[in-house]
């Protein structure tokens, strides 16, 4: 923890982080308005003390639906990353342990979905599927999943060769009992610092799909629609795009360096090689 704390990147990721989460827990006590709510004779109002960041093109706070979006990214960000990691690590400590047709079937898959660029896929998934928060989190799921289990594969392969793994199938453990309670414990630190980063990939991904009209639908707010919103104005409103594009930046930008710090921490080869 005291190495933790020390590092800069772990410690300014993790305040931006907190402040993220507070601010998406707390956004109907921090909103100073109803997010939705209209007033058409002040649209395009700049900032002012009533209204901290301005008001919309259809006259609601910019500031209660920046805090309203922050709830959507992170309910994207957490949903992709729970449902592509279970998937992933599953799959891959499978095609690890096992090997033979598993590995072969479990690697190809993976090999198809890496062929496509990962937001084109998520982009001809959502078209099909119909926009929507839930179709946007099963898109990037689909294509999310396939990182962890090439992480998990490699973590597997290296460690099912070691001593207490032989020890534990000596002993009569079955594979199942294996994988869970001796392979993936010694395997999870990865898996947490790429969990960490793609929370923040997926927070971008799910504002570039709003942008696009693909993702969350009006009224609820999003920083993406805000966005793609804010850009027919910004010649005479630019609040209206600088504001949640600020709001995406510190939010990856506090995820990425939290993931950097978590590298740091867990990984030792790395922190001897920087060393």
């Amino acid at each position: 923890m005291k190495r933790l704390l020390r590092n800069f990147a772990f410690t300014s990721g993790a305040l931006l982080t907190i402040v993220l989460i507070v601010t998406a827990l707390a956004a109907p006590l921090l909103a100073p308005f109803d997010p939705n709510a209209q007033d058409t004779f002040r649209r395009l109002e700049p900032p002012s003390r009533e209204h901290l960041l301005g008001l919309d093109d259809l006259g609601r706070d910019v500031l209660s639906r920046i805090l309203f979006g922050a709830r959507v990214s992170l309910r994207v960000g957490f949903s992709v990353v729970i449902l592509a990691s279970v998937i992933g690590i599953a799959l891959g400590a499978m095609a690890g342990y096992f090997g033979g047709a598993v590995d072969t079937i479990v690697m190809r898959i993976t090999d198809i979905l890496l062929a496509f660029p990962g937001i084109l896929l998520a982009i001809a998934l959502v078209a099909v599927l119909g926009p929507s928060l839930n179709n946007v989190v099963l898109a990037l799921a689909t294509i999310g999943w396939v990182g962890y289990a090439r992480l998990v594969r490699g973590q597997v392969l290296k460690v099912r060769e070691m001593e207490f793994v032989t020890a534990a199938k000596a002993l009569g453990a079955r594979s199942p009992r294996v994988i869970i309670l001796h392979v993936l414990p010694n395997v999870i630190n990865p898996v947490i610092v790429m969990a960490t980063l793609g929370l923040a990939g997926a927070i971008l991904a799910e504002a570039a799909l709003s942008f696009l009209g693909l993702g969350v639908q009006p009224p609820t707010p999003s920083w993406g629609a805000m966005l793609t919103a804010g850009r027919r104005y910004l010649g005479h409103a630019n609040h209206l795009a600088i504001y949640p594009g600020l709001a995406i930046m510190l939010a990856v930008m506090g995820l990425n360096f939290l993931g950097d710090g978590l590298i740091d921490a867990l990984d030792p080869k790395y922190r001897k090689m920087m060393s």
